[in-house]
């Protein structure tokens, strides 16, 4: 079973996340509006069984929500990987949302690094989140999952637009990454 639950409290969060690799459905409670969407896009885009629940100190901002929900999730990403046995390992999506365009690469190596190109664009607000919280996510989701991410921001304009790209992008390589395509480890090392 590809599956993992993991769950992470502090004195600023309390964060649970199940995920299905093979799964389907999406059950989201955040204390965002916004970021509760692209979550929801995010596993029904990437095909994922999706479960979270977050509480923080929102009455400070929404950044340590977000920030661990990205560490959470990458845990329970990485455990449901289990030995990456049989992974397609690489994923690749080119993803237009109107006037934005995002491409996501990734690599499913244990070797965690997030680039991102195009960051200066990520100021404003989508609904109620920060646009600046947006990298914050995806660089504690690669380097908790271990995974290699580069994240090119190709064309922006409205930041709900720029926002869902990213995150519609990423679920779509994270899609073809985990698929169960190859025979053994997809490594000249036998092991990832």
């Amino acid at each position: 079973m590809r599956t993992a639950r993991v769950q992470r409290e502090t004195k600023e969060t309390r964060v649970a996340v199940e995920v299905d690799l093979d799964g389907s459905g999406t059950a989201i409670e955040v204390p965002s509006g916004f970021f509760s969407h692209m979550l929801e896009a995010l596993g029904r885009h990437a095909a994922l069984g999706l479960r979270i629940e977050a509480q923080g100190d929102t009455h400070v901002d929404l950044h340590h929500t977000v920030e661990d929900l990205g560490i959470v999730l990458g845990q329970a990403l990485k455990e449901a990987f289990g030995d990456k046995e049989g992974l397609a390992r690489y994923g690749y999506a080119k993803l237009p949302m109107d006037e934005s365009l995002v491409e996501v690469s990734l690599d499913i190596s244990g070797r965690p690094f997030f680039v991102l190109h195009g960051d200066d664009v990520f100021h404003g607000q989508g609904g109620d989140l920060d646009l600046e919280l947006v990298p914050e996510f995806f660089r504690a989701l690669a380097i908790n999952a271990g995974l290699t991410l580069h994240m090119t921001v190709c064309a922006y304009g409205n930041a709900h637009h720029l926002t869902e790209a990213c995150f519609k992008a990423f679920a779509h390589a994270l899609r073809r990454a985990k698929a169960l395509t190859a025979e053994g480890i997809l490594s000249t090392k036998d092991v990832l």
